[in-house]
């Protein structure tokens, strides 16, 4: 009969080489069935063919319960769970999948926060300088913030795939090759400004950070003069909001956001966006519309005549 925990290590095992699952999902799979095998093993359960659907159901009652989960966490744990019953049912490890009728809670659906145009030209001009404007050494670091930062706005690029661009990413100075969730790859234009923020780093700050390292082809680099990690963009981000003594809470995702929602605005197509945002569906991105939308109304009611109260 076989375990728990050996079921899940060759689920884990079979997501990462016949699916291709992106490194940050399978840790968040394998931290919430984790949790599951501790929830059954509180039950004396250690098999797959003795957990019940009554089992898996009272597992979702206790995340939203005891463990205070919000809907999405929730409906992520519970697809963790799904997909492993699912996998071994595929096995001949199971005759029944006893979690494909466990539903998770519905999600609130919830507005992406993005923020205006002059406020994405404050943080920018609060992360370093202007591109023709550097000044001594003591400017370098910043050389690379503000590139990194145009380069959010710019894309529209999640932090985990900023941090994973390497040199030959870099096609043309016009344009810029992402890899998303699932390694999924995308080709994104880069505009002039980011362009500009881009060079100066390249000729200027990057040689000296990757002399202090064996050779790497990360694009961005840390003063160690290896791959800038997430944490490193999210406290520059941090540090440029500081400096413009932003009030709104920002983060790495807000520029993403503000780059969907300024696009709409100016009338690209929601399928173009898609594209740029690498969704996989559309509906995804049309949450987006919702915004542009608001913000419509909120024009028209301030603005016509016969709208005002």
């Amino acid at each position: 009969m076989a375990k728990l925990q050996q079921s899940v290590d060759n689920y884990l095992r079979h997501l990462t080489i016949e699916r291709g699952m992106a490194k940050n999902t399978l840790l968040a799979y394998r931290r919430d069935l984790n949790a599951y095998i501790v929830y059954l093993g509180a039950l004396d359960i250690d098999s797959p063919n003795q957990v019940q659907e009554s089992h898996i159901r009272d597992f979702a009652q206790q995340l939203v319960t005891k463990k205070a989960m919000v809907a999405t966490s929730v409906a992520r744990t519970l697809a963790a769970v799904r997909g492993l019953h699912k996998f071994l049912l595929f096995e001949g490890v199971l005759e029944v999948d006893v979690a494909a009728t466990v539903k998770p809670p519905k999600a609130p659906k919830r507005l992406p926060k993005a923020i205006s145009v002059s406020d994405i030209e404050r943080l920018l001009k609060a992360a370093g300088p202007e591109p023709d404007d550097i000044g001594g050494a003591g400017d370098l670091i910043r050389v690379r913030d503000r590139a990194i930062v145009e380069m959010l706005y710019a894309t529209g690029a999640r932090v985990s795939e900023l941090v994973n661009i390497d040199l030959d990413d870099l096609i043309d100075p016009e344009i810029i090759r992402l890899f998303g969730k699932g390694s999924k790859e995308r080709i994104v234009p880069v505009g002039r400004y980011a362009q500009a923020a881009l060079q100066a780093y390249l000729i200027r700050v990057r040689p000296t950070l990757a002399a202090l390292a064996k050779g790497t082809p990360a694009l961005f680099l840390n003063q160690r003069g290896t791959r800038l990690s997430r944490q490193s963009v999210w406290q520059i981000i941090s540090d440029a909001a500081a400096n413009a003594k932003f009030e709104k809470e920002v983060s790495p995702h807000t520029f993403r956001h503000s780059f969907a929602t300024h696009l709409l605005e100016g009338g690209a197509d929601v399928r173009v966006v898609q594209e740029l945002l690498g969704h996989a569906s559309v509906a995804t991105t049309q949450i987006y519309t919702l915004v542009t939308v608001d913000a419509l109304r909120e024009i028209y009611a301030t603005a016509h005549p016969r709208a005002q109260r």
